[in-house]
């Protein structure tokens, strides 16, 4: 079992550097916007190697979808992003309103119809259907102070903003040959 103190000294680190953060913004709001940029660029059997500033990720299809089944396909990257940021986002929250937590585990849930993807059926959406996050926290602290404190974390997630109010997405094509 992990040293109580090792977690204390970690979580006041992480409330320090959000404090700090916050600061930062609060004085100066410029200092808080920018463009984050991903690229994806397609290789063999539908899979694509992804970068994002010094990060480098996989994604591609399964072998039913014609790939090779090697990375995660979008859909897996997209409930992933949503789960790690909901738990990053508690955790975080969680350190900031002094809030000890135990455990803390993130389930993404996604229904979908394949044949709006598959163009099959234009009546359906290749979106999801429904999304559902179950979300798991074992603290010593008060249900009730943990409960608000998720449902703050909520209103400040970034990911579960872009699931349930959607921004708008502009596509700028160049066709060359």
């Amino acid at each position: 079992m992990e040293d109580p103190t090792t977690t204390t000294s970690r979580t006041d680190t992480i409330k320090t550097k959000l404090e700090r953060n916050v600061r930062a913004v609060t004085l100066r709001p410029g200092v808080g916007r920018g463009t984050a940029t991903a690229t994806a660029r397609l290789g063999d059997d539908l899979a694509c190697e992804i970068s994002d500033g010094s990060f480098s990720l996989q994604a591609g299809m399964s072998e039913k979808y014609g790939g090779d089944g090697q990375a995660p396909n979008p859909g897996v990257l997209g409930r992933s992003a949503l789960a790690s940021c909901l738990v990053i986002g508690y955790a975080m929250w969680a350190a900031r309103h002094e809030i000890p937590i135990d455990e803390l585990t993130v389930t993404v849930e996604a229904d979908y119809d394949v044949r709006g993807e598959l163009g099959v059926d234009d009546s359906v959406s290749p979106a999801y259907t429904a999304v559902r996050a179950q979300v798991s926290v074992r603290s010593p602290a008060p249900a009730a102070e943990v409960e608000a404190m998720l449902e703050h974390a909520d209103r400040h997630s970034s990911w579960l903003r872009i699931f349930t109010d959607p921004v708008h997405v502009s596509v700028e094509r160049t066709i060359s040959s």
